[in-house]
């Protein structure tokens, strides 16, 4: 049994037909292999800290000892090395990996073989692709270079994973009587998006040691094509490679009328993001996908499509209030320049109050719902239906909402680290007070981003009775001591109301 980077226990076997020349980082000295396991421990043990990531951090550092071949007699000075000793030798352990001749052209080889460790037992733990960043980081390694390998190993898994007929009808009849009713669903839902990665785990396996061992070296092609690499593209990529495009449908639970995902991206990477759009309506942004045209190409990216009737009936009514303001403005107490300091003193304009009834029910009733929307989405991600992936969540508005109640949820269950990398937030009508936030670090290994605009005034005024402090996340930064959560005053990129956070993004 070899420890699992991942934080949970595998029942693989540990791969036996490898040498110590066919995992590249083993072509290291002794003292190179020494000072890149202890650069991680370093690394691991700044980055995480809590009693909730102990297990993550030692099996870890044990797996990778192990994986760099390195006597068992160095773990006493890893574990201190986790426990926060050592973070003044990471220089000389830099010093030590850029002497290597291996690395006489870049430090490139050891984000590599980093990547190959991570993910050799089928899971991708969020916790291990910020270790690798962090890494990266500090060997100079750029962030393209890192999404380009994961890209491409990706890429090679995938169609590694594509079957022939003939493979397809012999997998059918050796899985009929074991799975035949749970493949006939999620078949229904993936004829359209989905892969059959996941159901032929076992058939594709020595293709993709193939296809992959040009990418990640021999180490990597051995370890896929051992007994452990069977089932990796089946956990990485969620059951029969469907990941979300086969969760539309389940969209009927409870009260919610609608939860499905679309694709804003091509492919199947090793990590992935969703989107999440706060409210619709009419014009360019009229769909889900619309306001997220802009963002980075990075990884695999859905969107997540929910409850649209009552965000379209936001929308409307964010639009009449709008402009029925215009059009009653008889004074310049009511223009947008005034309007933004107004949220601060807490005095509305009485004609303000009196338009308030075409826009708090609306408001009201998205509030509920997107909050019973997070939680399932927490239940979606539990279940790994999107594989044994790292997960970046994005929102705006009543989007970032759905993933501040998802994030909550999360954080109620142990278990649930290792899911999520990192959250941004923005114009998140949430609770802002340190306690709240405090849970959510819990279980985002990476960055939890709060760009907040304290001229938000439309915010302001659709919160002034929905929480009676007023210690709302879109309009404030949020005071946590903790270097996960980042707050971003939007106020530089001219956001004057609620309703163009997402034209600044």
């Amino acid at each position: 049994m070899t420890s699992d980077p991942g934080g949970e226990a595998t029942t693989h076997d540990a791969p036996c037909d490898q040498t110590p020349a066919e995992i590249i980082s083993r072509q290291l000295t002794e003292q190179g292999r020494f000072a890149y396991a202890a650069l991680c421990g370093v690394s691991l043990g700044q980055l995480f800290t809590g009693p909730e990531n102990s297990t993550f951090r030692e099996q870890y550092l044990q797996g990778l000892v192990h994986w760099l071949d390195l006597d068992e007699s160095v773990m006493p000075v890893m574990g201190a090395f986790l426990s926060g000793l050592g973070c003044e030798g990471s220089d000389t352990f830099l010093t030590i990996l850029q002497a290597e001749p291996l690395l006489a052209a870049g430090a490139t080889p050891i984000i590599q073989d980093l990547v190959s460790f991570s993910v050799k037992d089928g899971q991708y733990d969020a916790r291990s692709r910020v270790l690798i960043r962090h890494v990266s980081c500090l060997l100079r390694v750029s962030p393209q270079q890192l999404e380009e390998f994961e890209e491409t190993l990706g890429e090679k898994l995938r169609e590694a994973g594509e079957e022939s007929e003939e493979e397809s009808s012999r997998r059918r009849r050796k899985e009929r009587g074991r799975k035949l009713r749970r493949y006939l669903l999620i078949g229904l839902a993936t004829v359209g998006g989905g892969t059959v990665i996941g159901v032929t785990g076992g058939l594709a396996a020595p293709l993709v040691a193939a296809g992959a061992g040009a990418v990640i070296g021999a180490g990597g092609a051995a370890a896929l094509g051992s007994a452990t690499g069977i089932a990796i593209m089946a956990s990485l990529f969620g059951a029969a490679g469907a990941g979300l495009t086969g969760y539309k449908m389940n969209k009927c639970v409870g009260a919610i009328e609608e939860f499905e995902f679309l694709p804003l991206s091509s492919g199947k990477h090793l990590h992935l993001t969703i989107a999440v759009t706060g409210w619709l309506c009419s014009g360019k942004y009229s769909s889900f996908q619309a306001p997220w045209c802009s963002l980075g190409e990075c990884g695999e990216q859905y969107c997540l499509v929910w409850e649209s009737r009552f965000l379209r009936d936001l929308g409307s009514a964010m639009a009449s209030l709008l402009d029925g303001l215009v059009s009653m403005v008889a004074q310049e107490a009511l223009k947008y320049t005034v309007l933004s300091g107004i949220v601060t003193a807490l005095t509305w304009p009485a004609s303000l109050l009196a338009a308030a009834s075409v826009i708090d029910n609306p408001w009201c009733v998205c509030l509920s719902r997107s909050a019973e929307v997070g939680k399932h989405l927490a239940q979606v991600l539990r279940s790994r239906q999107q594989g044994k992936r790292p997960v970046s969540l994005i929102g705006f508005s009543l989007g970032a909402r759905v993933i501040y109640f998802c994030l909550q949820e999360l954080a109620n269950d142990q278990g649930s680290e290792g899911m999520v990398e990192d959250v941004v937030l923005l114009g998140a009508p949430v609770d802002g007070s340190e306690k709240a936030w405090e849970r959510m670090t819990r279980v985002v290994a990476g960055k939890i981003v709060n760009g907040y605009c304290r001229g938000d005034w439309l915010l302001g005024f659709l919160y002034r009775s929905s929480a009676a402090q007023l210690s709302v996340a879109g309009l404030q930064p949020i005071n946590v001591q903790d270097r996960r959560v980042i707050n971003v005053d939007l106020s530089s990129v001219n956001i004057k109301s609620h309703c163009v956070i997402v034209d600044s993004e």
